[in-house]
């Protein structure tokens, strides 16, 4: 086992260990953003194959792949450009950077257009947002009673709405499968997404095209999830990231899907990744909310004593969310260089910041419930709390929608990173 860009334990061979700028928000933990200059394809000119990778040619732009854990599971290749001021037309660059509005509609059209049912992070984006959707209706149906009484039907907060909770709590738990699995099949070796070009017709200046063929995440193999088998059993990898016989394994043998990691990989690499760390906070905050889910039901609800519902209603509500507000907080944690700054300018802050949002008021229900039987203004503070953190998760996971299909963020930066 040879050693990482801080000095510790580089688990995974080819997870870019070796970038010259690597930072993380916690030194113990592995680091979770990479600097990597793009290189120029073999066909660029000899100017500037002859000038270091990621410095600036005269009048011309750069560019720096960006390596995030967050993104390497999503399977997204995010890229910063970065342009000179004194460029002959302003210092734009050539591709329009993802955050500009219109290609910010192209990424809401992609949300109608383009389902890939294969891909794990477009489903755990889906599940969320569908399961959100039903915990929305579920607060409208336990809200409306108290705030306009005269709209109430017949059962519409003891029977729709308790078999709304169930199946809202049923999704999640669902949703939190999937996002273990998206976390034990991140890629394991370089892939940019990226490759720079010369364009003839520019006067020999660089441009980005997208490289769909050497990507070697599994979300561009639309059979992954079928190979099973983790990648150190199927091709005992070593810790060069070679096979017993010494050879180098191929993008293609690299691609295979996990159903979950090994001992080894769960000591070495996985207990150190933040990313990990939250998808497993938030499965097991799910399965625990998931009882307050069953006990809901009316069934078993009606004949549960006070104390029996405190304990198996209320409490697993409590602690449930306790595991989605760490889960959220990791979230946010990983996009960040540093612990105490927020990464404002990218999309999993924001879904993390929303996430926690809901996670809070799902916590803040089930802590409320122990008294909302003794007191009106309790039970209402208790069912506004669902109510908002419904559309709190709502909002995050929409934005984690937008993030599953935009594979190929670029930014633009006056001087690189």
């Amino acid at each position: 086992m040879v050693e990482g860009a801080r000095g510790g334990p580089r688990h995974f061979s080819a997870t870019h260990y070796d970038a010259a700028h690597s930072t993380g928000p916690l030194r113990s933990l592995n680091t979770t953003t990479h600097y990597h200059p793009l290189s120029p394809s073999p066909g660029a000119a000899k100017e500037a194959q002859s000038t270091a990778a990621g410095t600036n040619l005269e009048g011309q732009e750069t560019y720096w792949h960006v390596w995030r854990s967050r993104d390497n599971r999503k399977g997204r290749h995010a890229v910063v450009v970065s342009v000179p001021d004194d460029r002959g037309h302003g210092g734009k660059p050539d591709k329009a950077p993802t955050n500009t509005p219109t290609e910010v509609l192209k990424g809401i059209g992609k949300m109608v257009t383009r389902w890939p049912v294969w891909d794990v992070s477009w489903q755990v984006a889906v599940v969320f947002t569908l399961g959100s959707v039903i915990w929305c209706v579920n607060g409208c149906f336990a809200y409306l009673p108290l705030a306009a009484p005269s709209t109430e039907f017949e059962g519409e907060t003891d029977v729709a709405a308790t078999w709304l909770a169930f199946v809202g709590a049923t999704v999640f738990e669902w949703g939190s499968v999937l996002m273990m699995l998206e976390a034990v099949n991140e890629n394991r070796s370089d892939c940019f997404g990226w490759a720079v070009e010369e364009a003839i017709e520019n006067h020999g200046m660089k441009r980005l095209v997208h490289d769909h063929e050497g990507c070697r995440h599994h979300h561009a193999d639309r059979t992954s999830w079928l190979k099973g088998g983790t990648l150190v059993e199927n091709k005992r990898q070593d810790s060069n990231g070679k096979n017993d016989k010494g050879k180098e394994l191929s993008s293609r043998e690299e691609r295979k899907w996990s159903w979950w990691p090994t001992l080894y990989e769960l000591r070495t690499h996985y207990i150190k990744e933040i990313g990990f760390l939250a998808a497993l906070f938030q499965f097991m905050g799910a399965t625990i909310f998931w009882i307050a889910g069953i006990t809901g039901i009316p069934p078993i609800y009606d004949s549960l004593s006070t104390p029996a519902m405190n304990g198996i209603f209320w409490l697993p509500q409590v602690v449930g969310g306790t595991g989605f507000i760490i889960s959220s907080f990791l979230i946010m944690l990983e996009t960040q260089k540093k612990w105490y700054r927020p990464a404002l300018k990218i999309l999993g802050w924001h879904i993390g910041l929303w996430n926690l949002v809901g996670a809070i008021g799902f916590t803040l229900c089930g802590a409320l419930g122990f008294g909302a039987e003794n007191s009106e203004a309790v039970e209402y503070a208790s069912v506004m709390s669902t109510f908002v953190g419904s559309w709190a998760f709502l909002i995050g996971s929409v934005i984690q929608w937008y993030e599953s299909l935009n594979k190929y963020p670029l930014s633009v930066k006056k001087k690189h990173p």
